[in-house]
């Protein structure tokens, strides 16, 4: 296998990723002001989900297989249902607002749907 010669990746002129990057840089400003004694609970947990969803859409945009493209679909998708709920309860612990968790569930919803549109391609041409 050749990595691109170029100066980018295929996955970087997606909108979904670019939109993943950016939600995950919003969860990282939103968790920075988190109580210390989360660092390593929602703290941690929203980032690495949050990383995982642009990550897994870059990894899935790699590979051969179209099924593999898919799994790899579905895991981002899964993530961004897990920032949703650990959103909800950051708002019900007091550490965002209603406004705070509406916008980033609205960015989310969109992303939801994007994905789900990206592994239905996926397995229609697999």
């Amino acid at each position: 296998m050749d990595c691109r010669r170029d100066e980018d990746f295929g996955y970087e002129h997606l909108d979904i990723w670019k939109k993943a990057v950016a939600s995950a840089n919003a969860i990282y400003g939103v968790t920075s002001k988190f109580p210390r004694e989360e660092v390593f609970g929602l703290t941690n947990q929203m980032r690495r989900a949050s990383v995982s969803v642009a990550a897994n859409i870059a990894e899935g945009t790699s590979r051969f297989s179209r099924k593999d493209q898919a799994r790899f679909f579905e895991i981002a998708y899964g993530s961004l249902n897990e920032i949703a709920t650990m959103l909800e309860i950051s708002e019900t612990q007091g550490y965002i607002s209603a406004e705070q968790k509406q916008n980033l569930r609205s960015e989310i919803l969109v992303m939801c749907r994007m994905v789900s549109g990206l592994r239905r391609s996926a397995l229609a041409t697999a």
